[in-house]
């Protein structure tokens, strides 16, 4: 954002970030088969970088684990995530950053389905669209400013 340009949601509700995971033997053991479950999902996406905010989405609440559900055996991955306010802009950047994180972490078998949780932004049904589909995902990934931003978003660094 440009130092003159105004925040939408200037002042957002701030959220106790959930512990670290800890690894079993057998999650650390590269021989044994361990399937990928909601919470590794959820590790993956909860420090993505708010595009407005020097926040992670997990800080706004934004992503929750109770909202990532994974099924190992079908090879999917589901994620609602929840924009901070109803007309957010920046609602298709923000689950652009979690399905580029999710299509760069996961194996190639994986499905990923990216979307609003229900009911909590005024553009949902169009975000959702844009976002399940993969030829408008690819060419947004070709646009170099916007895929800057989504890496400053992947970014381990606040912006």
């Amino acid at each position: 954002m440009s130092a003159g340009s105004r925040l939408e949601n200037a002042n957002p509700v701030i959220f106790q970030r959930s512990g670290e995971r800890l690894l079993t033997a057998s999650e650390e053991d590269e021989d044994v088969h361990d399937p990928i479950d909601d919470r590794e999902i959820f590790d993956l996406i909860r420090s993505i970088n708010d595009p407005e905010h020097p926040l992670s989405l997990e800080e706004l609440n934004v992503v929750e684990q109770v909202r990532v559900k994974v099924n190992d055996a079908e090879s999917t991955v589901s994620v609602e995530f929840t924009p901070t306010i109803p007309h957010c802009s920046m609602a298709t950047l923000i689950g652009l950053s979690i399905k580029v994180k999710l299509l760069r972490a996961l194996p190639d078998r994986f499905k990923t389905d990216v979307h609003i949780t229900p009911g909590t932004h005024a553009s949902e049904e169009a975000v959702n669209k844009q976002l399940a589909d993969k030829e408008r995902v690819a060419a947004a990934l070709e646009n170099s400013s916007l895929l800057e931003v989504v890496n400053q978003c992947l970014s381990t660094r606040k912006i």
